[in-house]
């Protein structure tokens, strides 16, 4: 049940492993107008929290405000027991936590190889064995070394762009819909990946994704957001139960 559709108060599943991120009544917005009101979510070492909601509700504000790309104007992001609210993103990154945006964020011009060079610039150490694991998690590329990035597919370019988030190991990732524009194939072959490093090697992951029944296939909960608040909290099982999805947004 949502916290929303409890007879007895509210209810939080609440992260299922060790508490690693904790937003609280988080508010932020552009121009000096709000359009997130005080959001609280959580997420748990090596799980996966997906944000669900339609366009417009506010969930890759959401993102960028954790990540320290947008400035909240009120409450906290508490990430291993320090405060990260209001902190530059290049905090962040040196915390452990990366941020893949929904648009393709690589540089055309460079080949991949330099892209992922950059992507390890706060993490120069063990390069040579972060690019093989990128590598071997994403076979299509490591024969494309020398190709510039803007000649490549879409779904290359976006196993790039999460290859580059890689290249930190970060503890926590913040995916904003790495679906977007892939194929099926290609999605769940981005999906499973994610599965694989949380449940190999214990990252974190906070998703918004729009495909609502994939992302529940790989998530452990779910947030439902709507006109920029959470209005509901479920594990993912409870929701892929309940079917009928439409009436939350």
């Amino acid at each position: 049940m949502p916290r929303s559709e409890t007879a007895d108060g509210p209810r939080r599943p609440g992260p299922t492993r060790e508490e690693l991120l904790r937003v609280e009544g988080l508010r932020a917005g552009y121009a000096g107008r709000d359009v997130v009101y005080g959001i609280d979510l959580a997420v748990g070492a090596g799980e996966i929290v997906t944000l669900l909601g339609h366009n417009g509700a506010g969930k890759t504000t959401t993102l960028r405000s954790i990540f320290g790309l947008q400035r909240p104007s009120g409450g906290s992001v508490t990430y291993e027991g320090q405060e990260l609210g209001g902190s530059r993103a290049s905090r962040s990154i040196r915390a452990g936590i990366s941020f893949v945006p929904a648009e393709r964020f690589v540089f055309a011009d460079l080949t991949v190889l330099e892209n992922l060079e950059l992507g390890a610039l706060t993490a120069a150490s063990h390069f040579e064995e972060r690019v093989e694991k990128v590598f071997g998690l994403f076979p299509d590329l490591s024969g494309r070394t020398g190709q510039a990035a803007g000649t490549m597919s879409g779904g290359q370019q976006r196993m790039l762009s999460l290859g580059m988030a890689l290249m930190t190991a970060p503890r926590l990732m913040l995916l904003d819909e790495p679906s977007l524009g892939l194929s099926p194939r290609l999605a769940e072959q981005v999906m499973d990946t994610m599965r694989g490093l949380v449940d190999d090697e214990g990252v974190s992951v906070l998703l918004v994704e729009q495909n609502i029944a994939q992302a529940l296939r790989h998530a452990d909960r779910a947030y439902v957001m709507r006109s920029g608040q959470i209005i509901a909290e479920f594990t993912a099982e409870e929701l892929e139960q309940r079917g009928n999805w439409w009436d939350l947004f």
